[in-house]
């Protein structure tokens, strides 16, 4: 039998047209380059000259090469101001921002204001000086809890983490090693909140069972016996600020029963009960406004936010534009009050004294550009943005009224599930059960843009340290990393079996847990 050729290939054809030839890469133009900072406008290094095509992180080497000042590289975002032109719709961006090259980003800018004669003038704005790598793939998958995870909480200085689950257990985990540390159990009931001191000496759970338990994060042994009090469920936990009281804080807890408690950590007592909600408080947080004891927020069923003075607890102001209960709230100085006197740098304070001065220092650096803006998110499928204190900042707008909000955000389609400040208060992210995330500007509630990619309710919501990714966890049994640049998605993590019920971010780790009851970072 002979042997059959194989017809011979088809030419593949465009549209019934021959492939046409590939054309060669153009020629690139050399142009001139001067950079200039964009914070006092000061040239960081002589004009050079370079091809158009050199990248970003090449301009960034750069730049950090002619600017003999720092050791470490600085990472910059460079951009080029488009010069004023009368004939612009009001509303056109007045910069470009370099995001592959000067070729591609500028001398191809469809206005056509700059050719490869010009010199370019390039804008550097330093960005924040550490890095967080995005977490890319599951490194342990810890079992040990017998029923669902409900809560998860890194500590201050990330060496440890806490979750809470509906087993009554608590669990502590080493972080180094990524092992189970700890068991800490004497709930009744579910685990519900669990919640750091931000100096790392203390942990605190609140259960099902209206009990609040504190332990001793290096030994897992519980520290005397359960403050009782409240007549139904902890639903949350905060610790009072570090700058405050750093020998020594306090703790307050939120319940089901309407009322907040604030207990002294030394006589194991409550100091006194906040009521005056008429139906469930379901968060309190403690801020460090209004002057030397800070304030403690509390959001309820109620449809009301309200703020009391953390000395003795006397009622400030009623917050009362919700239509719906107010599930969830935010301060844009979480996460310094979280971590206390830990920075990114990881130096540990030798004293109170030292750690409170430490954490001062980095309160007050943040309320230099903006006072304590609170966010509260409801099951009307609204934000509102308040600013209480605005005497507490210089860089405050007067306003009309202090209980009245400074902006409502819109947009969700159904409640909201989770709303945080990112670390530096600029951003805000919303997550809701429309299975979308939501970005708005931290200091106006400008919306800025929509995550869209989870098809189940997004339950949480976490910040990386430096403010530049945010990951999300969805009833979807994902979680996904979103980059701020493009707000798209920058890495999917799936690994859970069912729907992912907490999420935590601290330095380059990830931690998770959910209904298939396994930790996973």
């Amino acid at each position: 039998m002979a042997t059959l050729l194989p017809p011979p290939k088809r030419q593949k054809v465009y549209h019934g047209v021959p492939e046409p030839e590939p054309e060669p890469p153009a020629p690139t133009p050399n142009i001139v380059v001067q950079f200039l900072s964009e914070e006092d406008g000061t040239s960081l290094a002589p004009p050079v000259n370079i091809p158009a095509n050199v990248s970003r992180e090449g301009l960034e080497a750069l730049v950090n090469r002619l600017s003999k000042q720092d050791e470490d590289p600085v990472p910059f975002s460079f951009h080029v101001k488009l010069p004023e032109n009368k004939s612009a719709p009001a509303g056109a961006p007045t910069q470009i921002v370099i995001s592959k090259s000067i070729e591609a980003d500028i001398l191809s800018h469809p206005t056509a204001d700059f050719t490869p004669e010009d010199i370019i003038i390039v804008h550097c704005s330093p960005q924040s000086v550490f890095r967080v790598r995005p977490a890319t793939r599951c490194s342990s998958t810890l079992s040990g809890h017998s029923s669902p995870i409900l809560c998860a909480s890194f500590s201050p200085t990330g060496n440890l983490l806490a979750t809470g689950s509906g087993d009554t257990n608590a669990r502590l985990w080493d972080l180094n090693t990524e092992t189970p540390s700890h068991v800490l159990s004497g709930h009744k009931g579910w685990v519900l909140c669990v919640e750091w001191e931000a100096m790392e000496r203390k942990l605190a759970t609140g259960g099902h069972d209206g009990h609040v338990r504190l332990w001793d994060p290096k030994t897992g042994k519980p520290i005397g016996e359960a403050l009782k009090g409240h007549s139904k469920w902890i639903t949350s936990l905060a610790w009072e600020p570090i700058h405050i009281n750093p020998s020594a804080p306090r703790l307050a807890s939120s319940s089901k029963d309407g009322t907040v408690r604030v207990w002294s950590t030394l006589t194991r007592r409550t100091e006194y009960t906040l009521g005056g909600h008429a139906a469930s408080v379901n968060v309190v947080k403690w801020g460090g406004g209004n002057g030397s004891h800070g304030v403690l927020y509390t959001a309820s069923s109620d449809r009301t936010v309200r703020i009391w003075d953390a000395e003795k607890g006397r009622p400030l102001h009623t917050l009362k534009d919700h239509a719906h209960w107010v599930t969830t709230l935010t301060l844009n100085t979480d996460f310094v009050l979280r971590t206390g006197p830990f920075d990114h740098t990881g130096k540990k304070p030798s004293s109170d004294a030292e750690a409170q001065k430490l954490a001062k220092a980095r309160y007050d650096a943040l309320l230099k550009t903006t006072p304590e803006l609170l966010i509260s998110g409801s099951d009307d499928h609204t934000l509102f943005l308040w600013s209480p204190f605005p005497s507490s900042s210089p860089a405050s707008t007067p306003q009309q009224s202090v209980t009245k909000p400074i902006a409502r955000l819109t947009g969700h389609q159904r409640q909201i599930s989770h709303v945080v400040f990112s670390p530096d208060g600029r951003w805000v992210a919303s997550a809701a059960w429309d299975n979308s995330v939501r970005i708005w500007e931290g200091r106006t509630g400008k919306f800025v843009a929509t995550l869209r990619g989870h098809v189940g309710a997004v339950y949480r919501l976490a910040w990386s340290a430096d403010s530049r990714m945010l990951i999300s966890a969805s009833k979807d049994s994902t979680l996904k990393i979103w980059d701020l640049k493009t707000y798209k998605i920058k890495i999917d993590l799936p690994g859970h079996t069912d729907e992912v019920y907490c999420v935590d971010f601290v330095a380059d780790k990830v931690v998770s847990g959910g209904r298939d009851r396994t930790v996973k970072m």
